[in-house]
């Protein structure tokens, strides 16, 4: 059986592995909670936006050939701006379908009318905002800039975002997004980009976590009284 010092050894490392890793395990708890029980579709704003978007038609466009800026092309994507059609050409030009002619970038007009085509209508426009850089935590960190911020009236704090360069609708963020996101950033532990399962610390906590459990299976056996009587009764014989 254990001696009594490796016993108090034991206590001791479980009691303060527990107690330093207690907050992260709150947090482990707290943020798998929210997880399931809130729905995905909400959390991505689905509830914000015209599902499906509309979507114009056009004719009497211009052809490849037809477009003499542009001498190869590797991709091509017609897309809608202020009910105009534009190429996005090889993720970087942006040309008038009609004419021909080069976009260098689209007007804070242009975008609210881009972002009414997926935003719900009965929403009303706050503010519109030019964004040329974001932090590491910011809600439209990873995506196209710079880009248009559109704030709605409303006590979800709705935001959507609309890329300058090609007019492209990114995305819309509000209020329970947002504590997604956190909730989320702490229950990867990391603390950058949310989304690495690899980080130092999450392997840390993980393995002091495995610990933990495994000195409270080791007290258990050494402090069970069952053990005990068993292994007196082994010695005896």
């Amino acid at each position: 059986m254990v001696n009594r010092k490796i016993a108090i050894r034991i206590r001791k490392a479980h009691r303060y592995l527990g107690l330093f890793l207690g907050i992260q395990f709150l947090l482990w708890t707290i943020s798998g909670l929210y997880f399931s029980w809130t729905n995905i579709d909400e959390i991505h704003g689905d509830h914000f936006k015209q599902l499906p978007p509309s979507k114009p038609s056009f004719s009497n466009l211009l052809g490849t050939s037809d477009i003499e800026s542009i001498s190869t092309i590797t991709s091509l994507e017609l897309t809608a701006i202020a009910d105009k059609p534009y190429y996005w050409i090889n993720d970087s030009v942006l040309i008038d379908a009609k004419t021909g002619e080069k976009k260098s970038e689209i007007t804070s007009d242009e975008a609210l009318k881009v972002a009414s085509r997926y935003v719900k209508r009965d929403l009303k426009v706050n503010s519109v905002l030019r964004i040329d850089s974001v932090g590491p935590h910011h809600e439209y960190r990873g995506r196209p800039l710079p880009a248009y911020e559109i704030s709605y009236a409303s006590d979800k704090n709705v935001k959507a975002y609309v890329a300058l360069k090609n007019g492209a609708f990114q995305t819309v963020r509000h209020r329970n997004w947002r504590w997604f996101d956190f909730l989320w950033m702490t229950h990867t532990m990391d603390y950058q980009g949310r989304d690495n399962f690899n980080t130092l610390v999450l392997r840390a906590f993980s393995l002091m976590g495995l610990i933990t459990v495994l000195s409270g299976f080791s007290l258990w056996f050494i402090s069970s009284p069952s053990i005990r009587k068993r292994f007196k009764k082994q010695n005896r014989t």
